[in-house]
């Protein structure tokens, strides 16, 4: 009986969402859309092209799709060498890795992306598998991203614990029947997180770290002792 720890990156364990807001606010610009980084923060997390839908309609010209994104990942590859993580995120990881669970990373980024931010938060020790985008046909808030993560992990649902911090991650652990446990640190309100289906929020790694014991973490299954 395996549990799962789940974690978006982006926002969750590095520092990143306001510098994808930026790069994208720029792809946007290049591209000859006025857009406000108050909407696109809002919009953080989803896929590309879902992000895009959100921020330009449905009924725009989906040629530029492409562009858009590809400006957008070059604006952001500038930073892969710097990447910010967030305080005690490598140590959250390893504590639930020393508790027993199973650390999956689950993201939006691609693969390219997700390399990056790996050596940003420095825990690949604890770590046990990651799914980004390109395992995926549909990202959050559909549950398909979580889907694939457990199945990384061989764990069920019930037993499992997804933390995030956007509502996007909210919706998707909700859809698959997972404990959402919501972070501040990515910029979204409480109310908004719980409203979207997180059982608990806390302001950031090194906070949930500190109340790890009473967190959702502390409601899951324990995986049988071999040696009772």
């Amino acid at each position: 009986m395996n549990r799962a720890a789940l974690f978006d990156v982006d926002g969750t364990l590095v520092d990143t969402n306001h510098l994808h807001v930026v790069c994208w606010w720029e792809a946007l610009r290049q591209g000859g859309h006025d857009v406000a980084m108050h909407d696109i923060h809002r919009a953080i997390g989803l896929p590309g092209e879902d992000l895009l839908a959100r921020l330009l309609g449905e009924h725009r010209d989906t040629s530029e799709d492409d562009t858009l994104s590809a400006a957008h990942s070059t604006l952001y590859g500038t930073y892969f060498d710097r990447l910010p993580p967030l305080h005690a995120a490598a140590d959250l990881l390893r504590e639930l890795d020393r508790r027993g669970w199973r650390v999956v990373l689950v993201t939006s980024a691609t693969d390219d992306e997700l390399d990056a931010l790996r050596r940003a938060v420095g825990a690949d020790d604890a770590i046990t598998a990651t799914a980004s985008s390109e395992d995926v046909t549909e990202g959050k808030p559909e549950p398909e991203p979580l889907h694939h993560a457990l199945g990384l992990a061989d764990a069920a649902a019930r037993d499992s614990v997804f933390v995030g911090d956007t509502v996007w991650d909210m919706e998707a652990g909700s859809r698959a029947h997972v404990a959402c446990v919501g972070l501040l640190c990515g910029g979204i309100p409480r109310r908004d997180l719980e409203e979207a289906g997180a059982r608990a929020v806390y302001r950031n790694p090194a906070d949930l770290l500190a109340h790890v014991g009473n967190s959702p973490f502390a409601d899951r299954r324990r995986p049988p002792d071999p040696t009772a």
